[in-house]
């Protein structure tokens, strides 16, 4: 066997050894026959036989490249028909997942009476997991679909129809009203628990330390009085900008980091409210399981209006 025929059968067979065996037979016979003509051509050109039949190979390229052609076979993870669906179900599952994960592992382990430091460090392990597994499933699930050949919910040619609504960038009399209902509501919860209690059956029984007054429910007041007028001015701009949504962040720091130290000093809620309404040792336990809850609830409800004000900020700047 000379140089030219070892060479091409090394790449016929090469290529071939991903086609279906019921049409390897006719792929490499075609193969071999464009080969041959192709080295003919440059030798008819001039060029030496070995010299030819490296060109032409060397044109062609990968073998396993070259038989992906012939039979249609995808070479590559996820393609452009199921990409967009892939990456935009990704992008939901991560800001459903990830959040609920951390909140989960790092309530576990506040209750399970762990450090700060060994909090952090499971909630850390417990998101990488997460998006780790989230990332895994998601892609595995888009690649059996495209392999199989099987269509998405959004398969289908694209049409104006898809268009999506317009956003809202929650500056309307609609969200400025509400804004201020909610502040006056939570001012009146206040007001109610310490003059007539939030225990049906103990009157007077405050569920919030009667030690907060009335400095510490003044400041409150007062930085809900700001957020109501940050309300009026946003819905004045008709939208929100940077300044404003810088504003609404230092608001809520201004609510959350004090009520954070009030309630890990044990100066936030009524320490008798739960032992009154919960005889035994179980009203303690209930006591410290509620504080934990309700600072978790803080620290993410800071974080998502002040984070929701920066991406209606941001939106709003483009053009």
């Amino acid at each position: 066997m000379n140089t030219t025929e070892s060479l091409t059968d090394r790449y016929i067979d090469a290529a071939m050894r991903t086609v279906p065996d019921d049409q390897r037979s006719d792929l490499a016979a075609e193969l071999r026959g464009s080969i041959d003509d192709q080295i003919e051509g440059r030798i008819a050109d001039g060029a030496d036989a070995e010299s030819a039949e490296r060109a032409v190979l060397t044109d062609l390229g990968d073998p396993d490249v070259l038989a992906a052609g012939y039979t249609g076979r995808q070479l590559h993870l996820i393609g452009p028909r199921y990409y967009l669906d892939w990456w935009r179900l990704l992008k939901l599952l991560l800001w459903i997942v990830l959040p609920c994960a951390a909140f989960g592992v790092g309530l576990g382990q506040v209750l399970s009476g762990a450090t700060v430091g060994e909090t952090i460090g499971s909630a850390v392990v417990a998101v990488l997991t997460a998006a780790l597994h989230v990332a895994f499933w998601t892609t595995l699930v888009f690649v059996v679909l495209e392999r199989t050949g099987h269509e998405t919910m959004d398969a289908g040619p694209w049409t104006p129809d898809r268009l999506p609504e317009p956003r809202q960038r929650g500056a309307g009399l609609g969200d400025m009203i509400a804004s201020i209902a909610f502040l006056l509501i939570m001012a009146g919860v206040v007001l109610w628990d310490h003059f007539i209690g939030l225990a049906p059956t103990q009157p007077g029984l405050s569920f919030l330390d009667d030690g907060l007054w009335p400095w510490w429910i003044t400041g409150l007041f007062a930085v809900m009085a700001l957020e109501a007028v940050l309300a009026i001015a946003v819905y004045g701009v008709g939208r929100w900008t940077v300044p404003l949504a810088v504003a609404n962040g230092i608001l809520n720091l201004l609510i959350a980091v004090p009520a954070l130290w009030l309630l890990g000093t044990g100066q936030l809620l009524n320490p008798d409210f739960f032992p009154t309404i919960i005889e035994g040792a179980d009203g303690a336990t209930v006591q410290n399981i509620i504080a934990t809850i309700i600072g978790f609830v803080i620290v993410a409800v800071a974080i998502w209006d002040t984070t929701d004000a920066a991406l209606k900020a941001a939106r709003a700047r483009r053009p």
